[in-house]
């Protein structure tokens, strides 16, 4: 059977894969890994804005509570909130009920530990186990009183607010620009932190509803984000995803500025502060060869990790290192929190707008040139098979011997959909969109 864990949790379309049966499951089967090993604390929940999300918080809590665990329910909270409210309020672990960047059928379930990392590898195959294996979990329930407790905390949010503003003390009054909270979770935090600052923003896609979340909007749709900002003729745009832990932006010219600029803009400006500790940047395998190249010519060691922030994360715990990050957005400053945080990410970038005075064009430019990149998706039947089929592997092996030295072919499996990303990068971009394509077609034909 397919495992049940991806590279962020549990996720898939609401009553096909993921179920309220399921997430009653899940609940039962980490707090019978919770009871024991002897925890005591509460485990806290928070959940983006979809609509299925009361429906699976309830069921995950009720598998939780069943087996005696103490839970608080957050509400609608960015996920690195939780992960923040995990340390500081001493619990046990955290879940987030979120599909992340996905459309509103789809929704997720993932854990933090009480450090606030994700949970390892190790206890999500201990829970696949207890799930899959068709062991009884309700053998053994808690009895009676001893069952858990739910209880409401009505000032998370309010308290990581806090935190978040504290962070910098920048006047920025002088700054203006777009935000894009997705109609997620940012929607209940990022206008009024925003104000908190000074900062003149035009907010849009903030009213969910509970079905438009990332519809059209957000760091996977940033057309309407680029019109905002030519039409108000402002500094910058900065849109969210679903659960605010991803960041990407737009500069003053409507032109995107992807992760991986953002970790470049970042690095430069901290690397010259020589607060960039031990010159590490550790960033994924998806990364643009330019970072690597503008990483090599500042003597900054970087480090390249498979793709999801859960591992760029354990390899800059490894190496001390303070940044790291995918293209996608999610970005971890290590300084202020154990995951990625879209809007620490944003208090970060408009920090260096702020003390720079230069403009997000510039900035960009100043820190990498990005290389020519193409990246397309393919849905398949089974997206591991690619790895052995002679045809697709035949291709891929042309496309490589074409680009030489001067380019790479990436491919991949998504870790949270059935497809296929097929990524080549080099100095052609007619060349790479011709590859790029080839293989896409094969990739259709042997496994669509």
């Amino acid at each position: 059977m397919a495992r049940l864990f991806g590279t962020d949790g549990v996720r898939g379309k609401v009553n096909t894969v993921l179920t309220g049966s399921l997430a009653y499951k899940i609940g039962l089967a980490y707090g019978k890994i919770y009871r024991d090993r002897g925890e005591t604390g509460a485990v806290l929940i928070g959940r983006d804005t979809r609509i299925s999300g009361d429906m699976l918080e309830k069921a995950l809590a009720a598998g939780l509570m069943a087996q005696g665990v103490p839970v608080v329910s957050l509400g609608v909270i960015p996920t690195p909130g939780v992960a923040f409210l995990v340390r500081q309020r001493g619990a046990a672990a955290g879940a987030v009920i979120s599909a992340s960047h996905n459309p509103a059928y789809d929704n997720g379930i993932k854990f933090f530990s009480g450090e606030g990392y994700k949970i390892p590898d190790e206890i999500e195959l201990a829970m696949e186990a207890l799930i899959l294996d068709g062991e009884d979990l309700e053998a053994d329930l808690a009895e009676g009183t001893a069952v858990g407790e739910m209880t409401i905390d009505e000032e998370g949010v309010g308290c990581y607010a806090d935190y978040l503003a504290a962070i910098f003390q920048d006047d920025y009054r002088g700054l203006s620009g777009v935000i894009d909270c997705a109609n997620g979770a940012a929607s209940v935090i990022a206008p009024g932190l925003f104000q908190r600052l000074g900062l003149s923003a035009d907010i849009i896609s903030a009213e969910p509803d509970g079905v438009n979340i990332n519809d059209g909007c957000g760091s996977t749709h940033l057309d309407q984000l680029q019109q905002q900002v030519l039409a108000k003729k402002a500094q910058f745009g900065l849109a969210f995803d679903g659960d605010a832990d991803r960041l990407l932006a737009v500069d003053e010219l409507g032109e995107v500025v992807d992760g991986d600029e953002i970790i470049a803009i970042c690095a430069k400006y901290l690397w010259e502060q020589n607060q960039l500790a031990e010159n590490k940047l550790v960033v994924t395998m998806m990364s643009n060869l330019g970072l690597a190249l503008a990483a090599k010519e500042r003597g900054i060691t970087l480090y390249q990790t498979n793709v999801g922030d859960r591992y760029v994360i354990e390899k800059m715990r490894a190496e001390g290192a303070i940044l790291g990050g995918e293209q996608s957005g999610h970005i971890i400053f290590s300084r202020y929190n154990t995951t990625g945080d879209g809007l620490v990410t944003a208090l970060n970038l408009l920090h260096i707008l702020a003390v720079t005075g230069k403009s997000l064009s510039v900035l960009k430019r100043e820190a990498m040139t990005k290389l020519p990149q193409v990246l397309k998706n393919i849905y398949v039947q089974d997206k591991k098979a690619w790895s052995e089929n002679e045809k697709i592997l035949a291709v891929v092996a042309e496309g490589e011997h074409l680009l030489g030295e001067s380019g790479r072919i990436v491919i991949r499996p998504s870790g949270t959909e059935e497809l296929i990303r097929i990524m080549a990068e080099g100095p052609d971009f007619a060349q790479l969109e011709q590859i790029v394509e080839a293989i896409g077609l094969t990739v259709k034909e042997q496994l669509g």
